[in-house]
C-alpha cells in the first residue's frame, strides 16, 4: 500500500511539473518545434538516471521509493505519447526535418541525459 500512495503523490508532483515547465518553455519559445516536450523528456531523462543512481549506488533506499520516483514522478513528467503525437503533426504539416530533429534529437539528448545523470549521480 505505501508503494501505490508514494507512486500517487509522485505522480501528480509530476505531472505539476510538467504543466509548470511546460507552460513556462511555451511561453517563451517560437511555436515551430515543440520545446516543451524536448526539454521535459530530456531533463526528465536527467533525473531518472541521477535519482536512481543516487538511490542505488549512494544511499540505502527502499524498492518503494525507488519506484514512487521513477514511475510515479518521472513517469508522469515525462511522456512518450506527446513525442509521438507531436513528430506526426510535425510530418502531416510537411515538416519533415523538424520531425525528424524532433524523433532522432529527443532520444539523442535523452540518452545522454541518462548517462550525465548517472555520472553525476555517481560523482556524489
Amino acid at each position: 500500500m505505501r508503494t501505490i500512495v508514494a507512486i500517487g503523490i509522485a505522480g501528480a508532483l509530476g505531472a505539476l511539473a510538467r504543466y509548470g515547465i511546460g507552460g513556462l518553455i511555451v511561453s517563451r519559445s517560437a511555436r515551430a518545434f515543440p520545446w516543451e516536450t524536448f526539454v521535459v523528456n530530456v531533463t526528465g531523462s536527467f533525473v531518472l538516471g541521477f535519482a536512481f543512481t543516487v538511490m542505488t549506488e549512494q544511499l540505502t533506499t527502499g524498492p518503494w521509493l525507488r519506484t514512487a520516483v521513477a514511475v510515479g514522478f518521472v513517469g508522469a513528467y515525462t511522456t512518450f505519447s506527446t513525442l509521438a503525437f507531436e513528430t506526426y503533426r510535425l510530418l502531416e504539416d510537411g515538416a519533415l526535418a523538424l520531425a525528424a530533429a524532433n524523433i532522432f534529437g529527443s532520444a539523442a539528448a535523452g540518452l545522454v541525459a541518462v548517462y550525465l545523470g548517472v555520472v553525476a549521480g555517481r560523482a556524489l
